[in-house]
């Protein structure tokens, strides 16, 4: 299910279900990324459509998982990792998409490699590569 199919009526407007779970909970107007991928499961919306309707309330996404954003001061906070080994550095490379690593991709290279998300990012970092686009559509 996608915005543009059930929850967005013709007229733009959201469907109150999904936008009142999202206003109570969300009182602080911040969401973290890992609550909108539980409420994204929750909902049985996708981590896409959480992002949708966080920008259309105004609420502000936070604490990428990935460090890349949502931390205060910094905004980012994920440092390049030392060194990157050279089966990390082929994983990430081959699954890069016009010279940048979408943010699911990222996701399931650490899983397979059984390394942290951030320990991922900061590889990327390492290796000056950009993830992107966000699954919620951060950027």
């Amino acid at each position: 299910m996608t915005l543009t199919d059930k929850q967005i009526n013709e007229d733009g407007a959201m469907d109150p279900g999904i936008r009142d779970f999202l206003q109570k909970r969300c009182r602080t107007g911040e969401l973290s990324c890992a609550e909108a991928f539980h409420f994204a499961d929750q909902l049985g919306i996708s981590p896409a459509d959480v992002g949708k309707y966080a920008d259309r309330l105004k609420i502000r996404l936070t604490k990428c998982q990935l460090g890349l954003f949502g931390y205060a001061p910094e905004k980012k906070i994920v440092k390049p990792a030392v060194e990157v080994n050279d089966t990390l550095k082929a994983a990430i490379e081959g699954a890069m998409v016009d010279d940048r690593l979408p943010c699911a991709a990222a996701w399931d290279i650490a899983a397979q490699a059984g390394i942290s998300k951030m320990a991922l990012s900061a590889a990327c970092e390492a290796l000056g590569i950009k993830v992107k686009p966000c699954q919620l559509g951060a950027f």
